[in-house]
C-alpha cells in the first residue's frame, strides 16, 4: 500500500479534496483561520467524511517543515503514476496527443511548474524517467496548483525504449535544444507530438536526443542564453496549442490534446 504524503497549501489541498477525496486521510487546519477559503476546506472534509483536526499553527509548521502552509495540510495517499501500458492506451485513445517529456528534471519547483503549464496547455500526459526525476512530493504538488492530481503523469523505467514505442504509435518527437538549426516555430505540430525538454544544466541526454525526429531551438535575443525549463516547456506547449487552434479556425479537422 502506498504511504501517505503530507501535502500543504490551500490550492494543493483543495485540489485533492475536489479531485481525489477518497485518498485524503485527514485534514489539519490552523484553529485560528476562519476565512472563506479555509472554511471551504472544512466543509469539503465534512461532505466527504474526512477526519478534521483543528491545530495550532506551530504544529502545522513542524508537520510541513515550512512557514508556507497557508494554515492547512492533509495526509494524502496519492494515486500511482501511469504505467507504460496505461500511457500507450491513453495515447492511442487521444485524437491528437500532445505529450511533454521531461528528461532528468529534478528540481521540484521546475517539475511542479511544468505540470501546471502542461495542464494549462491541454497536454495529454507528462512523461518522466522513473530513476532520473524528482518525486512528485508536497513541494511539486504545491507549485503545480492541483495539476499533479488532475494531469496524467507516467514515470517510465526506460525512457529511450518508451520514446521508440511512442514513435511506433505515430507520435513525432521534437527535442528542444539551444544549438538546433531549426526554429521551433518552423515545425508542424498539427499531428501527434511529444515535446522533449532536458535538465537545465545538461539539456537532453545523448540517447534521448538521438531518438528525436526534430531538434528545435526557441528564437531569443542574443543576450539571452537559455530559459528556465518550465518557461521553455510553456513556449513549446503553447506553440503547439496555437497551431492546433489556428488549424481548427481555418477549417481543418478538429485536433485536441486530451482524449
Amino acid at each position: 500500500m502506498r504511504a501517505p504524503q503530507v501535502i500543504f497549501g490551500i490550492h494543493t489541498v483543495l485540489s485533492a479534496l475536489r479531485n481525489d477525496p477518497g485518498n485524503v486521510e485527514e485534514l489539519r487546519v490552523d484553529r485560528a483561520r476562519h476565512d472563506a477559503r479555509v472554511n471551504e476546506l472544512r466543509q469539503l472534509a465534512q461532505t466527504f467524511n474526512i477526519p478534521l483536526r483543528e491545530v495550532d499553527g506551530q504544529i502545522l509548521e513542524r508537520q510541513t517543515q515550512t512557514l508556507r502552509h497557508q494554515g492547512v495540510c492533509a495526509s494524502y495517499r496519492a494515486a500511482p503514476t501511469l504505467t507504460e501500458s496505461d500511457l500507450y492506451d491513453l495515447v492511442e485513445r487521444a485524437e491528437c496527443p500532445l505529450l511533454l517529456v521531461l528528461d532528468c528534471v529534478t528540481d521540484p519547483h521546475n517539475l511542479g511548474a511544468c505540470l501546471r503549464t502542461a495542464e494549462a496547455a491541454g497536454a495529454t500526459a507528462v512523461i518522466t524517467p522513473r530513476d532520473r526525476t524528482g518525486a512528485i512530493n508536497a513541494t511539486v504538488r504545491k507549485v503545480a496548483s492541483g495539476a499533479a492530481e488532475r494531469l496524467a503523469v507516467a514515470q517510465v523505467t526506460n525512457l529511450a525504449r518508451c520514446l521508440e514505442d511512442l514513435k511506433q504509435r505515430g507520435v513525432w518527437l521534437i527535442g528542444a535544444v539551444g544549438d538546433a538549426a531549426q526554429s521551433l516555430f518552423e515545425i508542424d505540430m498539427i499531428r501527434p507530438v511529444a515535446l522533449l525538454m532536458g535538465a537545465e544544466d545538461k539539456g537532453l541526454r545523448r540517447l534521448t536526443r538521438e531518438r528525436c525526429d526534430y531538434l528545435a531551438h526557441i528564437p531569443m535575443t542574443s543576450a539571452a542564453h537559455s530559459l528556465n525549463v518550465s518557461v521553455a516547456a510553456g513556449v513549446c506547449l503553447f506553440e503547439a496549442r496555437r497551431q492546433r487552434l489556428a488549424h481548427t479556425d481555418t477549417g481543418g479537422s478538429q485536433v485536441a490534446g486530451n482524449s
